[in-house]
């Protein structure tokens, strides 16, 4: 049975009220919509992000170096909110011209280097300091082989099921039965690839970890969609062991709090510009401090 009667016209147009929670900033054109620079902070990576799952690869990957004693990984962490069309600001289109977050200006060498998608920074950023990527042969291939299966499967979880499920502005059987299943096969290879390895490319921690624990970790730990149990999530149960393991690592947690701007207060740092950022400027700190005032 179909969930609508709608016929597609012979030639598309855009009708700016079509509904759903990112209609407002959802356009089919590119290009910024106003003049607005860039803050540039004291570190040489500068990143404009938002702790979305994409958000959240980078912060942690930043985390993890950090916590590996790679001091050049020192960041300034500006917060990009998407809601609002920080996006679509002169300054943050140069650097990413898809205007999604998170982009990356890394100002270490004797030019600045833009980098946009969060696989390509992560490749960047693990190549810069020879961590968390093999260097060479087939252990390699494995782990940019995950990567680049993540960057391409997430789209169908994201803008497919998520959308569907739990931002549309209406619920329609179809799409959210098929990208149900699409996520739930995903789910199943990742199951069977963890059943027999500790980490997604071996028994080493690697990006692709940081990539696809963002999306499917975060979705069997419940934190995406409301809907671990409507994927029956706990089935998976080699996936919600990684995700798990990966979600204790101390990095992690930091990374997940950086350019975070819902959830609970002490779990927001709104930017991060130094390590004692954790400690000293989370919203409930800082609102305290306010109120105090």
């Amino acid at each position: 049975m179909s969930d609508t009667s709608y016929t597609p016209p012979k030639v598309w147009t855009w009708e700016q009220e079509n509904g759903g929670q990112f209609a407002s900033i959802n356009r089919p054109i590119a290009g910024a919509t106003h003049d607005k620079e860039l803050p540039v902070g004291k570190h040489p990576l500068q990143l404009y992000s938002l702790a979305t799952p994409n958000g959240v690869k980078v912060t942690v990957m930043l985390e993890e170096l950090l916590a590996a004693g790679h001091t050049g990984a020192e960041y300034d962490a500006w917060l990009i909110n998407i809601g609002d069309g920080d996006q679509f600001g002169s300054g943050f289109v140069d650097v990413n011209p898809n205007s999604k977050i998170p982009a990356l200006m890394d100002h270490s060498g004797d030019k600045p280097v833009r980098v946009f998608e969060s696989g390509s920074i992560l490749v960047h950023l693990a190549e810069k300091f020879g961590a968390f990527l093999p260097k060479e042969g087939a252990a390699r291939t494995e782990v940019m082989s995950w990567l680049f299966w993540q960057m391409g499967s997430a789209p169908y979880l994201g803008g497919g099921f998520g959308h569907f499920y739990a931002y549309a502005p209406e619920k329609f059987e179809y799409p959210i039965n098929r990208f149900a299943m699409e996520t739930k096969r995903q789910l199943d290879v990742l199951d069977r690839q963890l059943a027999e390895n500790r980490y997604i490319a071996g028994e080493e921690y690697s990006i692709a970890d940081m990539a696809i624990w963002a999306w499917y970790g975060q979705l069997v730990l419940g934190r995406l969609y409301s809907a671990a149990e409507f994927l029956d999530v706990e089935s998976y149960t080699h996936v919600v062991r990684w995700a798990k393991e990966i979600d204790a690592r101390p990095a992690v947690s930091r990374g997940r709090m950086v350019n975070r701007a819902f959830g609970e207060l002490h779990t927001q740092l709104h930017e991060r510009h130094d390590a004692s950022d954790f400690e000293t400027k989370t919203q409930d700190k800082l609102q305290g401090e306010s109120e105090s005032a």
